[in-house]
Parts: structure tokens; C-alpha cells; sequence
């Protein structure tokens, strides 16, 4: 049976050639970076040199790059160490927050947390294409707003914010902005000086890297209390042993992204819109997400009458790997939230599938799944008690 991946936003494979620049350290140079032997200090001069390919890919200095061990940690650092540092300033005041209806769980569920806590969030709703209004962050902000954290690009529909705009705003209000980067980095140009970026959020297993780092961009000057105490690694923001292998490997990722960053984006392009396009020919199919402010890998889709699940596992039989927009966290099935904050009823949100494409799709993997796809939903609408007008 022929396999296609078309899930890429989930995860990536590791590049073969960001592999080969990580084994060396698993053996030979397997020294820890706080030791002052030539073992520890090898170990040391490779996760700078790192660092600094990072921080060029967003135009940052080295100094201002947190190395973590996922984006969920990254996001979680930020929510809570900027809330925390400024409990610690303010005594009582807790401080507000605004995040998006469309921001990854991670943050979601740390805004949640603060809330219990005392701290104030505002959640901004998006459009019927997942934008979030700046003017209406400008609305939002209060005298006491510590942090604006708005997605890069949403990870289940693929829409792009208007960060620069939001971060001009939070500048001209004295508002930290974060923006979680973990689909956008190494797809799209990002500086974070050019769009006014305080923090930033990037994951390694996004771009053909190993699982088990990601990376925070901390504008020097700013205070984050950190989530992890021990001997004070990472400018004593995050301590832990230094995943070294890992982090060459991220590097070498992101160099990788941005060498090819242009051609690819243009190849991806015309393949999700080859698929957007042939897709939007079949009758009850719609497009979720922005037409033309999305990222080149993504395509969102809802099938009237046809429950996301099912297809999941219908196109799985055939060899394909594709997402559902429901998620599924629980024994109870609940539609996705992104999908109901852009307007969507529940059983819309609930036929919706994501279809996202990466550095090995190829031409014949989307004509297969082009192929695959029609007898899936007919035989799926054939079987649904409302689908018969199909």
C-alpha cells in the first residue's frame, strides 16, 4: 500500500541531513556544557554557535535566545514568568492578559491556570477567517495589561495574524507582546524588531528537527521569573542539562528553513492551492481559514455531512495520514475550538479535516490522495442519514 504523510503540521520527520550533524554529538562529543574540560567546553562552543543560527533566522541577538524542551514549555515560561515577575513587583496586583480564541492549548490552558490565580484575561475573537482585529487588541489594553500573546499562524487552520500591526500597538502601550511561532518559523520571513516582537515562540520538531527543544526569544531587558531551578543554565532562565544533540540539530534545521525558505514556499504553495482548488469542486465542501493570508503547508477543509473521525480513519486505510479539525482530548468528543471561535456550528466543526504538506510531499502524493479521496465521501455521505441529497 502506497503511505502519504500529509500531516506535517502535527510533526516532521528529521532530515537526514540535520541527523548527520547531530550524531557526532551522541558519542564522541557527548560532554555536558557546564563542565570546564575540553569534553564540556567542545559541548558548549556548539550550542552557542546554535544559538546564533537561531537568533539570525529572527533577527535577534544570541544572548536573547532561551533554549527549552518544547513549545509548550516555551509558552508556558512566558505566561507564567511574566506574571510571576510582576506579582513579585506589583504585590496584589495580578496584572491582565489578552490571548487570542485561537491560540494553541498550551497557552489556552496557562492562561486558564493564571486566571485561577488571580490574574485577568481577555480572550479577542477572531473573524470568519481566524484574523484577530488589531484595533481590537488596542480596545483590549489596560492600565495594568502585562502581556498581549497572539499566534503567528494558527495550527489548525493555517491563518496568518497581523503581528506587526498588533506589535506596533503593544509598543506604543508599553505592552509585552508574545507571538507563539511554532507553525510560522522557518515557512515565513520573521524579525522580530521589524514587527515589534517582545517574545517569541519556536519548536524544532516543526521544521525537520529533533523532538525535545524549542526556543525562546526573551527582548533583553525583560523579566521572566523561571518555571525550573536548579544550576542555572540558559541565563538562569531555564535550568536542566543541555540537550546538546538536540539543539545542534534545531540549527541545523533552521539553516536549512531559511536557505530553502523561498523555493519551498513557492513549491507548497502550488500544491496546497492545487488542493484547495480541485477540493472546492466537490459538492458541501468549504475552505476553513483565510484564502490568501494562510501558510503555504495548510489546507483546512469541512465536508457537510460527514464526521471528521470517519474520514481520519477511511483515508488512514488507504495509506494517508491527514488530521481532523475535531479534537479529540478526552473520552468525549468535542469539536475543535479554533473551528467554533470562527463561527463554525458544532457539526461543521466536527466534518472538518486538515490537510498539511511538507518538505517531502510530493506531485503524486496529492494526485493520489485526489484520487482516494471522492469514493471516501461518497460512501461516508451514503452511509449519513443526512447526506443523501449528495
Amino acid at each position: 500500500m502506497k503511505k502519504v504523510y500529509l500531516d506535517y503540521a502535527a510533526t516532521t520527520p528529521v532530515d537526514p541531513r540535520v541527523l548527520k550533524a547531530m550524531i557526532p554529538y551522541f558519542s564522541k562529543k557527548f560532554g555536558n556544557t557546564m563542565s570546564l574540560h575540553s569534553f564540556g567546553q567542545n559541548a558548549k562552543t556548539a550550542t552557542e554557535q546554535a544559538r546564533q543560527v537561531l537568533a539570525k533566522m529572527i533577527g535577534a541577538s544570541p544572548e536573547e535566545i532561551i533554549f527549552t524542551s518544547s513549545a509548550t514549555e516555551s509558552n508556558n515560561l512566558v505566561l507564567k514568568g511574566i506574571a510571576s515577575a510582576f506579582r513579585q513587583k506589583q504585590g496584589q496586583n495580578r496584572g491582565h492578559m489578552i490571548i487570542s480564541t485561537i491560540e494553541h492549548p498550551c497557552i489556552m490552558e496557562s492562561a486558564k491556570w493564571l486566571e485561577s490565580q488571580g490574574v485577568e484575561i481577555t480572550k479577542l475573537p477572531v473573524d470568519k477567517y481566524g484574523l484577530v482585529n488589531p484595533d481590537d487588541v488596542k480596545k483590549a489594553i489596560k492600565k495594568n495589561t502585562i502581556l498581549v500573546s497572539v499566534i503567528h499562524a494558527s495550527n489548525e487552520i493555517g491563518t496568518i495574524e497581523p503581528i506587526a500591526e498588533i506589535g506596533k500597538i503593544c509598543k506604543e502601550t508599553g505592552v509585552y507582546f508574545h507571538t507563539d511561532a511554532a507553525q510560522s518559523f522557518g515557512k515565513i520571513p520573521i524579525s522580530v524588531k521589524e514587527m515589534n516582537i517582545d517574545l517569541l515562540t519556536a519548536s524544532s520538531h516543526k521544521i525537520y528537527g529533533p523532538k525535545g527543544v524549542a526556543l525562546l526569544y526573551v527582548r533583553e531587558g525583560i523579566k521572566i521569573t523561571p518555571l525550573l531551578h536548579g544550576g542555572g543554565q540558559e541565563s538562569g532562565l531555564r535550568s536542566s542539562t543541555v540537550n546538546v544533540p538536540a539543539i545542534v540539530g534545531f540549527a541545523k534545521a533552521a539553516e536549512l528553513c531559511l536557505k530553502e525558505m523561498e523555493k519551498e514556499s513557492k513549491r507548497l504553495s502550488r500544491l496546497r492551492d492545487r488542493l484547495i482548488k480541485t477540493l472546492l469542486k466537490i459538492e458541501g465542501v468549504h475552505l476553513n481559514g483565510h484564502p490568501q493570508k494562510r501558510l503555504s503547508n495548510n489546507v483546512n477543509i469541512r465536508f457537510d455531512f460527514i464526521e471528521g473521525e470517519s474520514l481520519v480513519i477511511q483515508l488512514d486505510l488507504q495509506g494517508i495520514a491527514c488530521s481532523t479539525g475535531s479534537a479529540c482530548s478526552s473520552m468525549k468528543l468535542e469539536p475543535s475550538y479554533v473551528l467554533l471561535a470562527i463561527g463554525l456550528k458544532r457539526e461543521e466543526a466536527h466534518g472538518s479535516l486538515r490537510i498539511s504538506l511538507g518538505r517531502f510531499t510530493k506531485e503524486e502524493d496529492v494526485k493520489y490522495f485526489l484520487k482516494v479521496l471522492p469514493p471516501i465521501i461518497k460512501k461516508l455521505r451514503e452511509i449519513s442519514p443526512y447526506g443523501k441529497k449528495y
